[in-house]
């Protein structure tokens, strides 16, 4: 793929290789759609288990494609949910991981952890911020619960600067896909929807985001302690 992997673009702070806001949205909605084919539209279902920027990739034309199977589980249609070993990279794996009993909703949390970096210009977790603001998702926690998700649009892109109210809407897409209860976070074909303006789109939203901050830390804490998980790391 010409262009590489997403992470090259939306983590460098050259403004040669930055992306604009409408580049930006074309590849959020095309990672939307490969997740929801894989999740609607195959003959069995297909979990991914390993969204991240790493694993999206890009030709010559920024169109996305979602990459790297190797950790992805099938199942039959008529299951809602799979019990398995936890899989994926620490950061993006959703709290119901906990219980090894997941659904194709942790690809949804997974993609609202990537859209989020898509809007910063960062990484969720960045060694080189203070502690305060290391961790992208408490920071987005926080900055909700003050009014200020303004201050997390990405400043090294001027684009974004200026569509800002945009990005803004976006970022209520992300909590409603980084809610705790698995069941209330939408399905990638609903937001497929929602992006392309072709229906309203009705989202539940939990109502204890403290907790979705906690459970996050302890996912990751988990994951570097479990001895049968299968992680992986940067590609």
């Amino acid at each position: 793929m010409a262009n590489g992997s997403l992470d090259r673009w939306i983590f460098n702070k050259n403004q040669d290789l930055s992306l604009d806001w409408q580049v930006r949205k074309k590849i959020i909605l095309d990672i939307a759609k490969g997740l929801a084919y894989l999740h609607e539209d195959c003959n069995r279902k297909i979990i991914h288990l390993d969204i991240k920027p790493q694993n999206i990739l890009l030709d010559e034309n920024f169109n996305a494609k979602v990459s790297d199977f190797g950790l992805s589980k099938l199942i039959e249609k008529d299951q809602s949910q799979v019990v398995t070993s936890m899989r994926g990279t620490p950061g993006y794996m959703a709290p119901e991981w906990l219980s090894s009993i997941i659904t194709e909703k942790v690809d949804v949390y997974s993609f609202g952890i990537v859209v989020l970096e898509i809007l910063c210009g960062r990484q969720n977790i960045d060694e080189s911020q203070l502690d305060e603001n290391r961790h992208l998702l408490e920071l987005f926690r926080r900055k909700q619960e003050e009014g200020k998700l303004l201050d997390l649009v990405d400043e090294c892109n001027g684009d974004m600067q200026s569509n800002a109210t945009e990005v803004m809407e976006m970022m209520k897409v992300v909590a409603s896909c980084l809610q705790t209860e698995h069941a209330n976070r939408p399905s990638m074909s609903s937001l497929v929807k929602l992006f392309e303006g072709s229906v309203d789109v009705v989202i539940n939203m939990d109502e204890d985001s403290q907790n979705e901050l906690t459970l996050e830390v302890e996912v990751e804490s988990l994951a570097s302690t479990v001895a049968d998980s299968v992680l992986s790391g940067p590609r």
